[in-house]
C-alpha cells in the first residue's frame, strides 16, 4: 500500500512551491521520488529569464557596492581614473564573492541566491585607519588588516554557526523585520537625491522620479503576470531613468568618461602592510559583518523555504570570509551578503540561485569594462530610490510574516520583539544617540541589526532558555487556569 506523501517542515511540496525534496522526511520509500526533483533554489532558467532577472539584481545593489569604494577613495585623495579603478576593483570581487556564495564549491557557499559585495560597516573603521595612518599608507594598511580579519573569519566560521540554534522565530522575525526597517533610510537617502551636501537634495523633481518610479513598479506588479512581473523592478528603473532624461537629473559624464577594457591589477595601491590597531578594528568589523550575514541567511531560507541551518551558515561565512580574503589582492574591500536582494527575492518570488550567479557574472563583466559600469552608474539615484522602497518594505514584510510563526501570545516573546527593535533602531532614530562612546564601540552600536540581533538572542536566551526546567516544574505543579494541562515547549527551548 502505497504510503501518504510527508510534508517537510513548513508543510509544503518540492514542486516549486515549498522546502527542498526530502527535508525533514526520514522515509526511504518517499525521499527516493522526491530527489528527482529540484528546489526552486537549484532550479535554472532560460538565458534571457537568466540575463534580465541577474540584471535586476545587480541594478538593486550596485548603489550599494560602489558607495563604500567611492567614500573611501575621496578620502585618500585619488584621483577621477584611480577612483574609477577602485570602484571597478570593488565591482570585481563583488562578482568573484557572489559566485562563491551562489554556486560554491566543497564548504564554501550558502548556495542561495545571495548576491555579495563590499559591506558599508567598514567605511567608518577604514576613514579612522586613513586618518590615522595617513592617505599615503592608508590604503595598504587597510588591505592588510582586511586579510587578516578575512583569515580568522574564516577560521571560526564553523563554530559561529552554532549560534543557529539561538534563532528561533521569535529571533529570526524580529531580526528580519529590522533588516527591513534598517534598509529604508538607504531608499529615502536615494529618493532625495544620494548626497545631502547637493543644492537639490530632497528638491521636488528628485522626490517625484523616485515616487514615478515606485508607481510604475506597483502599476506593473499589479496589472502584469509573468515574466513581465517578476522583472517589474528592473522596467521600473529603466524607465525611471529615460523619464529622468528631460528632467535633467540623469548623468551620463561615467559613461563618456569610460574605458572599454580595464584590469584590477593586483596590488596597484602597493603591498599590504600589517598595523596592530587597524587590524584589531577590522577584526571587529569582520565578527559584525558575519553577524549581519548569519541574520541576512536566517531570513533568505525564509523567504526561499529552504531554512538556513548550521552547516548552511558556516558555509555562507566561508564564502563571506574567503572572498574577504581575496579582495584585497584586486584593491577590493572586505565582502559580505547584500540584504537588499532579499526583497527582490521575496517580492518577484524567483528563488533561483543561478540567477544571481548570473549577476555575479555580470559584476565580474562591470569590473572588466568600465563602459559596462557606467551604464548602470547612470540610474539616478531617486529612481534607486523608489524602487528601494518597495524592496526594502517587503524585506521586513517577510519579517512580519516569520514573526506570526512565534508564539507572540506569550508576554515573553512579545517582550522580546519588542525590545530587540527598540534597540535595533535607536541608530535609525537617533543617529547621534552612541556619539559619547568610544569609536570602537561605536563601530558595533551603530549597526542597529547587529546590535537587534544580538538583543534578540540574549532576551531569548534568558527568558526562554535558562532555568527553564525549574520554572515549567512550578508551572505543572501549580497551574494557572483550572484543567490546564503541561505547558508546550517554550519558544526557542533547544531541542
Amino acid at each position: 500500500m502505497a504510503k501518504t506523501p510527508r510534508f517537510t517542515r513548513q508543510g509544503k511540496t518540492a514542486d516549486g512551491s515549498g522546502d527542498e525534496p526530502g527535508r525533514g522526511s526520514h522515509d526511504p520509500d518517499q525521499q527516493q521520488p522526491a530527489a528527482q526533483e529540484k528546489h526552486p533554489v537549484d532550479q535554472g532558467m532560460p538565458p534571457l529569464k537568466l540575463f534580465t532577472t541577474g540584471l535586476q539584481h545587480v541594478a538593486a545593489m550596485y548603489a550599494g557596492v560602489v558607495a563604500p569604494p567611492l567614500v573611501i577613495g575621496a578620502a585618500v585623495g585619488l584621483s577621477p581614473s584611480e577612483l574609477t579603478f577602485l570602484t571597478g576593483a570593488s565591482l570585481f570581487m563583488a562578482g568573484i564573492a557572489t559566485l562563491l556564495q551562489t554556486l560554491g564549491f566543497w564548504k564554501v557557499g550558502a548556495r542561495l541566491p545571495f548576491v555579495n559585495g563590499v559591506t558599508f560597516a567598514t567605511v567608518a573603521p577604514m576613514l579612522a585607519i586613513n586618518k590615522s595612518e595617513g592617505p599615503a599608507d592608508a590604503l595598504p594598511v587597510i588591505f592588510g588588516a582586511t586579510m587578516v580579519a578575512a583569515a580568522l573569519g574564516f577560521v571560526i566560521a564553523p563554530f559561529f554557526s552554532k549560534l543557529v540554534r539561538f534563532f528561533p522565530p521569535v529571533v529570526t522575525g524580529s531580526v528580519i523585520t529590522l533588516i527591513g526597517v534598517s534598509l529604508m533610510p538607504v531608499a529615502f537617502n536615494w529618493a532625495q537625491g544620494g548626497n545631502a551636501k547637493d543644492p537639490d537634495y530632497g528638491g521636488f523633481d528628485n522626490i517625484g522620479m523616485a515616487g514615478a518610479t515606485l508607481l510604475i513598479v506597483l502599476l506593473l506588479r499589479r496589472f502584469t503576470s509573468g515574466f513581465l512581473k517578476q522583472i517589474a523592478v528592473l522596467i521600473g528603473l529603466v524607465v525611471g531613468t529615460l523619464i529622468a532624461i528631460p528632467v535633467g537629473i540623469t548623468d551620463f559624464t561615467a559613461v563618456e568618461q569610460a574605458d572599454i577594457v580595464g584590469f584590477p591589477t593586483p596590488f596597484h595601491f602597493g603591498a599590504p602592510q600589517f598595523a596592530l590597531a587597524a587590524i584589531i578594528s577590522m577584526c571587529v568589523v569582520m565578527l559584525v559583518s558575519m553577524t549581519e550575514s548569519t541574520a541576512d541567511m536566517l531570513a533568505l531560507g525564509e523567504v526561499v523555504d529552504r531554512p538556513s541551518g548550521e552547516q548552511t551558515i558556516a558555509a555562507g561565512l566561508r564564502a563571506d570570509t574567503l572572498g574577504s580574503f581575496v579582495s584585497p589582492f584586486f584593491n577590493g574591500f572586505l565582502c559580505s551578503a547584500f540584504a537588499q536582494n532579499i526583497g527582490l527575492v521575496a517580492m518577484t518570488r524567483i528563488r533561483s540561485r543561478f540567477v544571481v550567479a548570473t549577476g555575479g557574472g555580470i559584476l565580474i563583466v562591470m569590473g572588466l569594462c568600465p563602459l559596462a559600469a557606467g551604464l548602470v552608474a547612470a540610474v539616478p539615484q531617486p529612481v534607486l530610490g523608489g524602487a528601494g522602497v518597495v524592496l526594502f518594505g517587503s524585506v521586513a514584510a517577510s519579517g512580519i510574516q516569520t514573526l506570526l510563526k512565534a508564539d507572540l501570545g506569550k508576554d515573553n516573546n512579545v517582550l522580546i520583539v519588542g525590545t530587540a527593535l527598540a534597540v535595533g533602531i535607536i541608530p535609525i532614530a537617533a543617529p547621534d544617540f552612541y556619539h559619547a562612546f568610544p569609536e570602537g564601540a561605536k563601530i558595533i552600536l551603530d549597526s542597529g541589526i547587529s546590535t537587534g540581533c544580538v538583543t534578540a538572542v540574549v532576551l531569548n536566551l534568558v527568558f526562554n532558555h535558562l532555568g527553564r526546567s525549574r520554572r515549567d516544574d512550578e508551572v505543572v505543579a501549580h497551574p494557572m487556569e483550572p484543567g490546564e494541562g503541561i505547558p508546550h515547549p517554550r519558544e526557542g527551548a533547544p531541542a
